[in-house]
């Protein structure tokens, strides 16, 4: 499956973004889906997570309460609202779709297919 995320830009502090990830090529529907970051000299991190289903979610307790994920089966895509952004969520974000199961939802290691990554830049 060949993934497309968009919608990063600059955007000032407590401000908000929504980013998309567009999937093509295979069925999206049986794939957990993930959202990753990575800022500058930084490792890349788990951010979210959903089920296939929709009906499932995880979040890192650094965007819990701020940022939502959801993703619609019938269009192939998956969202994360993004809100009360801060500083330090500045970062590039990538969706991925996740292929082991026997991993953790956290774990980059668990999902073997990436998108190409979006910037998401917050002002102070």
């Amino acid at each position: 499956v060949q993934l497309q995320a968009s919608g990063g830009g600059l955007v000032q502090a407590g401000g908000s973004l929504r980013l998309s990830c567009a999937a093509s090529g295979r069925t999206f529907s049986p794939y957990n889906m993930g959202w990753f970051r990575q800022a500058p000299g930084k490792e890349r991190e788990f951010v979210s997570a959903v089920h296939w289903g929709g009906g499932i979610t995880y979040y890192a307790d650094s965007v819990k309460g701020r940022f939502a994920i959801s993703r619609d089966n019938a269009k192939n895509t998956m969202y994360l609202q993004m809100n009360s952004l801060k500083p330090e969520d500045t970062a590039v974000y990538y969706c991925a779709a996740r292929t082991d199961y026997s991993g953790s939802y956290y774990g980059i290691s668990s999902y073997a297919y990436w998108g190409q990554g979006t910037l998401v830049t917050v002002s102070s």
